[in-house]
């Protein structure tokens, strides 16, 4: 507690002092943007506050209850009251053992079996769960032990399995302190965990198949005892390399496969990761439980893309170029899954969704029985704790060390996390990704993930949001240009909003937010961007030229054509469009689009200069005298709407922010938040922008 508080106020500290050394903070307010210069947070959009739908993260989440059902299995005792105890987890529920292609083979069933070859060469099955039993209770006490143990009821694999990656971590990475605690103190531990599965779990578990909607609940101690038993490589039937297997469309889930590979240093910091979870759980056991649910949407009732009229940019937007995903409190966290849960966890894989289920391992209990998913498939996972921190990706990732998880829990007992699982195509390259049925897919299964716990018939906005990012992108060869986009136009058709995370990318971040308020400015709805991106499909452009496409359709500015990103710094001061209070970087983030200062008007203004994009008819702009304005006053009304979020104009006033969404309201509506900047401008500054100003109209005329 004293540490927490310590660094608590080390944190409050260091961003006092830079606030003092910045000596400013600064806002863009227009569709949301802002910048706090002060922490060094480039976060834009719109706070995450409007993504949560209240105040703090934990006030608004709301999922289904965990109730048992014909599509619900629990496996745990729910007591009377539907309140579990906070300080001991919760009783087993009693059932009885399944052994069919419908639950999850346990290794403690009786009717699991394993040929046994006696001193006389006679071979004769004996359950394996004695043969377990029977070697586990031996003294253990080193990696080659550990080896032998595992092979002892997997004979078949002894010239196969060599474990290289166990033996190098006890015998070469860790100090011969740290290996012996392992062997000593926490393997025993482990073992009991895996000897008290036919204690813990005493009811059968269902498999959760393909197109069926259905749901499991754990105990973390059940989950514990099953990841124990993955450790020691026990489920049954689950080695098979066959493609014709009984489990060939489930994940591996026994760690041989992580045990097999070379060693790398970004394998050797998974090992890590999961033998200090199993030390976690095995000095004090968790009490909280985790819900896992896949969702199939029959192709029927996926939305038709092509007619939809939702806004596409009608929902609050969050960029942050610098946080992670796993960080997003109160938000639906996105993983970016392989459609066998898990990708290469227990393999050479070391990217988002692998680094999130060694943090979390409790994740890697979905790997027992989440049949591959289909491209209309998406599972939820809530309530799965984190135990580790890590730095660096990929070849880079390290444990970094514990990780205390004070997310508060539910009514239920479910940590208030949710984890959504949602895999994308795997690109080889070219133009795969842009052919109408790839951009159709993913769209698909972005919104069966989105859509999870909504009320369809409902129009109201449906929180929490989306915590997303690159989905789909690095190492399956996605276009994070395309990639936004259709995450974009799935939470705006699943009326859900998003925060993005960049991953360091402050430049995309930018792009994002920029393509954002273009799309709001011209009303597009989800049903017109799709049939751009089907345009674009058409053409032979290369990916990168997607956002100016789409900007070119938009405002109806030909290739060769200016935009305001092309002029630099001077070009823009010489035309008087910008101030020495105004970074450039500003201003062309907001007026990039601005059709006032285009060259050209839009194609349709073109044909028809009182209607917008949806053909709808233009309202007149009126002065306060109901007298139609001319050119110069909606040139000076333009200015003084780009001017307001650094107060350059109005300077006896503060301004308010425009980027609240008010759910009763029209989509486009933005309901006013009380942020005040405050101004201290001295006379002189005022007559500098007045001169500004004075300059400006002239150039302008």
């Amino acid at each position: 507690m004293f540490m927490v508080a310590k660094n608590y106020l080390f944190v409050n500290f260091y961003f006092c002092k830079q606030y003092t050394k910045k000596c400013y903070r600064k806002f863009h307010l227009s569709f949301g943007r802002y910048i706090n210069m002060s922490t060094e947070n480039l976060c834009k959009g719109a706070p995450l506050s409007m993504l949560y739908g209240s105040a703090l993260p934990w006030d608004n989440a709301k999922y289904p209850p965990v109730q048992p059902g014909h599509n619900h299995a629990v496996l745990y005792h729910i007591p009377s009251n539907g309140v579990l105890a906070d300080d001991r987890p919760p009783k087993p529920q009693i059932g009885q053992d399944k052994w069919d292609q419908h639950h999850v083979r346990l290794p403690c069933s009786r009717q699991s079996l394993y040929p046994v070859t006696d001193e006389n060469g006679d071979t004769r099955l004996k359950k394996r769960w004695l043969i377990i039993e029977n070697t586990l209770r031996r003294p253990i006490r080193n990696s080659k032990q550990l080896a032998d143990a595992i092979l002892s009821y997997n004979t078949k694999f002894k010239n196969r399995w060599k474990f290289r990656a166990l033996h190098k971590l006890f015998n070469e990475c860790l100090e011969e302190e740290e290996s012996e605690y392992f062997f000593e103190v926490t393997l025993p531990e482990i073992i009991k965990l895996v000897l008290d599965l036919p204690k813990l779990i005493q009811a059968p578990i269902p498999l959760l198949k393909q197109h069926k909607n259905s749901s499991v609940s754990l105990s973390q101690q059940q989950i514990s005892s099953l990841l124990a038993n993955a450790f020691f490589c026990t489920f049954p039937r689950r080695n098979s390399l066959k493609s014709d297997s009984e489990y060939a469309s489930y994940p591996f889930i026994n760690f041989n496969t992580l045990y097999e590979t070379s060693g790398s240093s970004d394998v050797i910091e998974k090992l890590k990761c999961l033998c200090h979870y199993f030390r976690r759980v095995c000095i004090e056991v968790p009490v909280g439980v985790v819900t896992f649910s896949r969702r199939s949407v029959a192709p029927r009732r996926l939305p038709d893309w092509e007619e939809s009229s939702r806004p596409t940019a009608g929902l609050p937007l969050h960029i942050d170029p610098t946080g992670t995903i796993e960080d997003a409190d109160g938000l639906i966290q996105v993983d970016f899954a392989n459609k066998y849960l898990g990708g290469g966890v227990l393999g050479h894989g070391c990217v988002q969704e692998e680094i999130r289920f060694v943090i979390c391992p409790e994740l890697m209990a979905s790997m027992i029985f989440t049949e591959v998913l289909r491209p209309n498939e998406t599972v939820m996972i809530i309530g799965a704790e984190r135990y580790s921190r890590y730095i660096g990706y990929g070849y880079t990732f390290e444990w970094a060390g514990t990780y205390v998880d004070t997310t508060p829990r539910d009514c239920g007992g479910r940590r208030r996390v949710a984890v959504l699982a949602m895999d994308a195509l795997l690109y080889a390259g070219g133009r795969e990704e842009f052919k109408p049925e790839s951009i159709t897919r993913e769209l698909k299964k972005a919104w069966v993930g989105f859509s999870f716990y909504i009320d369809e018939e409902s129009d109201s906005v449906n929180f929490p949001g989306i915590a997303t990012g690159n989905w789909g992108c690095g190492a399956f060869g996605g276009t994070p240009q395309l990639k936004s986009l259709i995450q974009i136009m799935a939470c705006a058709q699943a009326r859900r909003p998003m925060a993005y995370y960049t991953f360091g990318d402050k430049k995309l971040g930018d792009e994002i937010i920029d393509m954002y308020c273009l799309l709001d400015k011209y009303n597009v709805t989800v049903g017109q961007l799709y049939k751009l991106l089907m345009e674009f499909c058409e053409t032979n452009l290369p990916r990168a030229r997607l956002h100016s496409y789409i900007t070119q359709k938009l405002i109806g500015v030909s290739p060769t054509n200016t935009l305001a990103t092309d002029f630099t710094e001077n070009d823009l001061m010489e035309r008087g469009l910008l101030s020495d209070s105004m970074d450039t970087e500003c201003f062309i983030s907001q007026n990039t689009f601005c059709s006032e200062f285009s060259p050209e008007k839009s194609t349709l203004e073109q044909e028809d200069p009182n209607k917008n994009i949806n053909g709808e008819q233009k309202a007149d702009k009126m002065d306060d005298n109901g007298q139609q304005t001319n050119n110069t006053s909606r040139l000076f009304q333009e200015m003084e709407r780009l001017d307001q979020g650094n107060g350059s104009l109005n300077l006896n006033r503060s301004h308010p922010s425009t980027f609240s969404y008010n759910a009763n309201t029209s989509s486009h509506s933005k309901a006013v938040m009380d942020v005040k900047i405050p101004m201290d401008i001295s006379t002189d500054v005022k007559k500098k922008i007045s001169k500004k100003i004075t300059d400006y109209f002239a150039k302008s005329s």
